[in-house]
Parts: structure tokens; C-alpha cells; sequence
């Protein structure tokens, strides 16, 4: 059995200042295997960019475990970290200006992460990747003769320079039109169908309701999944269906390892009545929470 990509176990991050703590994750869980094509979502403060930042080694958990790509982020040393980022994942942002350096051209920015690796035949992986992106005719353009969508392929191209082993994606069709941001997609499913690893950040509905697995974070923890119904496994291309609004998932709530769960905010309303009481009851083989509230 091949070893999971993503592997985060009780995952917590601390951010301090000289007068406040902020519990960023609170014992977030979490496995990714390889292959996976995933979708995270939350509302702003949810913890979600914290977490990519985490599993990109861009910053560091304050406690639990967190393995990346067989790497234990917890115990690597500087040096393999270096490796790690350069090597083992690469990253997509929807800033442009982090992908992107406008004083180079198109073919000379995709070389450049294969140059700070040493790595052989630059120029030939460079142009087969821009192949791929449908961006080979722009190879000799620089940065201000491109147009946004434009500037987000070549920055797949330039992630995916190395051949990491897992792609991260924040916001990729962000500040992109609807046709650029299905033309992304489409090229996310071509690449976990070739079998890369893509975990994605994203707002996008239509986008989020593509993806075989989407996991929600509130609050610094898992809160539910949404998993593709089988009759849109094979349809994630179709533009005839609206996926803002057709129902293509199914979403199941989370229970952590003490039991909890995080009800949906949406069922939460009538619940709240109660005050912070709710009624458990087992009836039939199903639990049924109710509100807390006495009768009479």
C-alpha cells in the first residue's frame, strides 16, 4: 500500500505576539494519499492557508504531527527542508507576483527553479511544460504582456518545474475569468489524472464542486467532507452542467477521535434555542440532536 502524501495528526499552530495567542489549528486531522486531487475550503480565518503554509514548509506546526511526501516536518533539519520546498512540493499562488519574475521572459522564469536545482536538459523540460499549459507561443514574453490567466498558466508551469511529488494551489482561479478558471481545472484533472497530487485552497464553488474530495476547515479543524457522487465522477468536464448550483456532492460531518463534531452552521439555528444545550438521543440506530430547550 502506497504511503499517504499527507499525513497530519492533532495538528496544532500557535501564533504569539507580545500580547495575544491565536489558535490558528486546533487538532486538525487530516490524510491525503497520493494521487488524491483535494479541494479545501473555509471561510476567511478558518485556518486552511495556515495549513498549506504548514505542509509547503513555509511555517511551522506548534504541535502534533505532520507528515509531507514521507518527510516528518516536526524533526527535518534546514538543510532537507531546502530540499523539501525546492524538491517535494510546488507551489501555485494567486498572486502573481510570487510566481513570477517580470524581468525575465516566460521560458526563462520555468527554467529557473530547474536551474537552482542543477538539474539537466532546462530548456527542453521548460518548453514541454509550456507545451502543456498552451503557452509555447508566449515562451519570449515577459510578465506585462500577459494577461492574468495567462501569468497563472506559466505559474503551473513553473510549480511544476521540478516534478514535485505534490502540487499546492492557493486561490488558482481567484482573479481569473470563468472560461480561464475552467481551462485551469481542466488541466489540474489531466495532471491527477497522469497521477499527481494537487492539494487546492479555494473560494470557487463551481471549481470546489469538481473535486472527487472536498474538506471543509472551521475553526482550525475538520469540520465535514464533501465527496463527488458517482454519477459526476466522469462528468467533472462537462460545461453543459452549472456546477454552482447542481448538487454533486454528498457531505458527511466529521467525528474526531473524542467523538465531536462540528454541526453545520446552517442546522445550527433552531439548536441554539437551547442555549448551548442539546438533546442526544439514539432512536432506530440514529442519533438525533435536538434542542435544549424545556417544553411548557
Amino acid at each position: 500500500m502506497a504511503e499517504a502524501m499527507i499525513q497530519a495528526d492533532s495538528l496544532v499552530k500557535i501564533y504569539k505576539s507580545k500580547r495575544t495567542e491565536v489558535l490558528a489549528l486546533q487538532g486538525l486531522d487530516l490524510i491525503v494519499e497520493t494521487g488524491e486531487l483535494t479541494a479545501l475550503i473555509g471561510n476567511s480565518g478558518s485556518g486552511k492557508s495556515t495549513f498549506l503554509n504548514m505542509i509547503g514548509g513555509l511555517d511551522k506546526p506548534s504541535a502534533g504531527s505532520l507528515v509531507v511526501g514521507g518527510k516528518n516536518l516536526f524533526t527535518i533539519s534546514e538543510k532537507e527542508l531546502v530540499r523539501f520546498k525546492r524538491d517535494t512540493v510546488g507551489f501555485v499562488w494567486q498572486n502573481n507576483a510570487r510566481n513570477l519574475l517580470p524581468w525575465l521572459s516566460v521560458l526563462q522564469n520555468v527554467m529557473l527553479p530547474m536551474r537552482l536545482s542543477g538539474s539537466r536538459m532546462k530548456r527542453e523540460r521548460a518548453l514541454e511544460l509550456l507545451e502543456m499549459v498552451g503557452m509555447s507561443s508566449k515562451k519570449r514574453s515577459r510578465l506585462n504582456m500577459l494577461s492574468g490567466g495567462e501569468q497563472q498558466r506559466v505559474a503551473i508551469a513553473i510549480a511544476l518545474a521540478n516534478s514535485p511529488r505534490l502540487l499546492l494551489a492557493d486561490e488558482p482561479t481567484g482573479s481569473v475569468d470563468a472560461a480561464t478558471a475552467d481551462y485551469i481545472f481542466d488541466l489540474f484533472a489531466e495532471l491527477n489524472k497522469n497521477g499527481q497530487t494537487i492539494l487546492i485552497v479555494t473560494h470557487d464553488v463551481a471549481l470546489s464542486r469538481r473535486v472527487r474530495r472536498v474538506v471543509a476547515i472551521r475553526d482550525g479543524k475538520i469540520s465535514s467532507e464533501k465527496l463527488l457522487k458517482e454519477s459526476y465522477v466522469d462528468r467533472i468536464r462537462e460545461s453543459s452542467i452549472d456546477w454552482r448550483t447542481e448538487d454533486t456532492q454528498d457531505e458527511y460531518v466529521i467525528m474526531d477521535r473524542a467523538g465531536r463534531i462540528q454541526i453545520p452552521k446552517e442546522m445550527m439555528g433552531s439548536l441554539k434555542e437551547g442555549g448551548n444545550k442539546v438533546k442526544v438521543e439514539l432512536q432506530d440506530g440514529k442519533i438525533i440532536l435536538s434542542s435544549g430547550k424545556k417544553e411548557g
